[in-house]
């Protein structure tokens, strides 16, 4: 099982990574193999960091034999997405942002059809738009066919949308234990859905051999 996670901030050692390293660590116990992106990196190879339309369906001309490409194919073969964005204006980064308007091409091919999804988010304030934050990642997770997953693990409550910190997330226990939480929810139900994805021959990419 592949559990990738997206940090949607600009810092490489910031709140949502902090977040996003902790829910890769907890899927690592659990038995996945994991991986970490981050979409300022990926973004900064692309002459416009932004989605133009320029043709529908989208032929991926923009971002052929970039880094961008590279870390699409990887989602490609992933059984498990984790999201992250700090809060911005009450919702998601311009860096997650951009990332996901260029997956066009994923969506058409259905290539993240019954892939498992979660998001977590981190704010300066304790109620500073994380929960607006989360359910703008949650319906691009949706328009993609994926299955999101929300509240609890059995009797463990991951909060309502997913989890939430207050920076310095470092230091947040509460929502670190909400990432612990929802991340073993992941891995159970990307395990419990794995024929779904086989099925449809999304997964099976030369990338996964």
């Amino acid at each position: 099982m592949l559990v990738i996670a997206l940090n949607g901030s600009p810092k490489k050692d910031g709140n949502t990574a902090h977040l996003l390293e902790l829910a890769l660590e907890t899927a690592g116990e659990e038995g996945a193999e994991t991986e970490l992106i981050h979409v300022q990196e990926v973004l900064a190879t692309q002459k416009f960091p932004y989605c133009r339309a320029c043709a529908s369906p989208c032929p991926a001309a923009c971002y052929r034999g970039t880094a961008l490409e590279q870390a699409y194919q990887r989602l490609r073969v992933a059984d498990a997405l984790i999201l992250g964005s700090p809060v911005y204006f009450g919702t998601v980064s311009a860096q997650m942002k951009g990332f996901w308007d260029k997956s066009r091409r994923l969506r058409s091919e259905k290539a993240l059809l019954n892939t498992v999804g979660a998001a977590v988010s981190s704010g300066a304030a304790r109620f500073g738009g994380q929960e607006t934050t989360l359910k703008a990642l949650y319906d691009m997770l949706l328009v993609q066919g994926m299955i999101l997953v929300g509240d609890g693990h059995h009797t463990a409550d991951a909060g309502h949308h997913g989890a939430c910190a207050q920076q310095p997330s470092c230091s947040d226990s509460y929502a670190r234990e909400r990432v612990k939480i929802l991340t073993r929810r992941v891995v159970e139900v990307a395990r419990a859905t794995a024929v779904l994805r086989n099925s449809t021959g999304a997964k099976d990419h030369p990338l996964r051999k």
